[in-house]
């Protein structure tokens, strides 16, 4: 007991001296515009400085577990994009709480509660990152520059930094999570904590996997599959299809300009899907010149509006003079294929999968979500870079449920001391939660329980959500 004690000792000591060396910003907030009363969770802001000379400063907004914040696991959230802020997954997806629009000015903006919160059954934090995301900043012109492998260090380096100043969570169970452009970057910040827990990096983080949705993982695997999915969706016939993966070779991107035979077969497959909405394809094209036209991804607009209030920046205590304009996306950020690097942001890491495959030789959960109607990155790629792991087959391919209804499909894989669960949520497009919130939660949820000591407590909470 007396070693115990002692060790104890030091360990608060060294985090006070960390401490020292390191400026932190956080603010409770208790009450936010479009919220009648205080809010029915614990929320707090802030800025971590990394870098050098702590010159970015990425702002997150932390949620408490509604339930158990001692014991329930931490969930460092990573918006995809890059450049989307934190308040899309917060507001819009797996957050506390969602937009009720009372009209189609957006200047009269309500918040309600999330049901499906991933905050239900743990703590998160969502994360302005890279710098020039959201509420994120940059003291210098040098500083604000950045890039994929940049985002990793940060990444790290703020996880880091929020422990030491949030000790009483270093021992909840740690995972990274996120969406989209963050499968490129997960892995290896999951693989840099590895590396650094076995260095004697302070303080040793308590991690145990990683959740991704939709992942973007290799640039040519994801991108090249679209043309199959489409194919498989119906999208693209057979009698096109098959002389353009003749002809390229199976190659559909990155085309040899000098093979006219496949750049030709090519013209009939991208018309096919020229006019396909990409994120859902069963959802119309989101045509913003149509008012009469539902579109989903239209409404993340109103994001820009709830995030340029004084109010809000008052009461989210954004400090004054650091981002005049909010936008949800960063556009001189944000990739899209075949886009070239900008001033600001250099997109220097084309695949993950070698760290994938390096994470499998340690003690390790993962977790792969698909929207199966999801044609930006489609579940077809997902399935090759998993097949490329070669883990052994723990659990064949079988349905899942909420209640009575098969909510999609799952199949486990393992490796010594490592699992993979792969699952696709059914009627799903790019942000699952969005199309499917219930499904998403309920898929999350289980996955954590099966290797957390809360299965009882977390069954009956989706007890409870189902019944009411």
């Amino acid at each position: 007991m007396e070693v115990k004690n002692k060790m104890q000792m030091h360990f608060i000591i060294l985090v006070f001296i960390l401490q020292s060396h390191i400026s932190y910003s956080k603010s409770p907030v208790k009450n936010l515009p479009g919220v009648s009363g205080e809010l029915p969770f614990t929320l707090e802001t802030g800025y971590v400085g990394v870098g050098k000379d702590e010159e970015v400063q990425l702002f997150y907004y932390f949620v408490e577990s509604e339930r158990s914040p001692k014991n329930d696991p931490l969930l460092l959230y990573l918006t995809g994009g890059p450049g989307t802020s934190g308040i899309l997954p917060f507001l819009y997806q797996i957050g506390p709480l969602s937009f009720r629009y009372t009209n189609d000015s957006r200047s009269d903006v309500k918040l309600e509660p999330n049901p499906y919160s991933w905050t239900k059954m743990s703590n998160v934090i969502f994360i302005d990152l890279p710098v020039g995301t959201g509420f994120s900043y940059a003291k210098t012109r040098e500083s604000s520059i950045s890039s994929d492998s940049l985002v990793v260090t940060h990444a790290y380096d703020f996880v880091r930094k929020w422990l030491m100043d949030h000790p009483t969570f270093l021992r909840n169970p740690l995972y990274v999570t996120g969406i989209s452009y963050m499968g490129l970057i997960i892995p290896r910040v999951a693989s840099k904590i590895y590396h650094g827990n076995e260095h004697g990096v302070q303080p040793k983080l308590n991690f145990k996997g990683y959740l991704i949705v939709n992942p973007l993982t290799d640039k040519f695997i994801d991108f090249n599959s679209r043309y199959e999915f489409a194919n498989r969706a119906s999208l693209i016939e057979d009698e096109i299809y098959k002389p353009a993966k003749k002809y390229c070779k199976g190659k559909f991107i990155y085309v040899d300009p000098n093979n006219t035979l496949c750049l030709n077969s090519l013209l009939p497959l991208n018309e096919s899907i020229a006019r396909i909405n990409i994120p859902h394809i069963l959802e119309p094209l989101c045509d913003r010149s149509d008012p009469k036209v539902f579109c989903r991804e239209s409404i993340y607009a109103f994001a820009n509006t709830w995030g340029n209030d004084k109010s809000v920046r008052l009461a989210l205590h954004i400090r004054k003079g650091t981002v005049d304009n909010f936008q949800f996306t960063n556009t001189s950020i944000r990739a899209l294929f075949g886009k070239p690097d900008t001033i600001y942001y250099s997109h220097d890491i084309f695949s993950s999968v070698a760290y994938h495959k390096q994470l499998v030789t340690k003690t390790c959960h993962a977790l792969i979500i698909n929207g199966d109607q999801d044609m930006t990155f489609p579940y077809v790629g997902t399935k090759k870079w998993i097949k490329s792991l070669n883990l052994k087959l723990e659990s064949p391919w079988k349905p899942w449920f909420v209640g009575t209804q098969v909510a999609g499909y799952q199949k486990t894989y393992s490796k010594a001391n490592y699992s993979l669960k792969y699952a696709t949520i059914k009627g799903a497009g790019h942000s699952v939660a969005m199309y499917k919130p219930e499904e998403t939660m309920v898929i999350v949820d289980s996955w954590l329980a099966s290797h957390t000591n809360s299965r009882i407590l977390r069954f009956i909470l989706l007890t409870v959500i189902h019944v009411s």
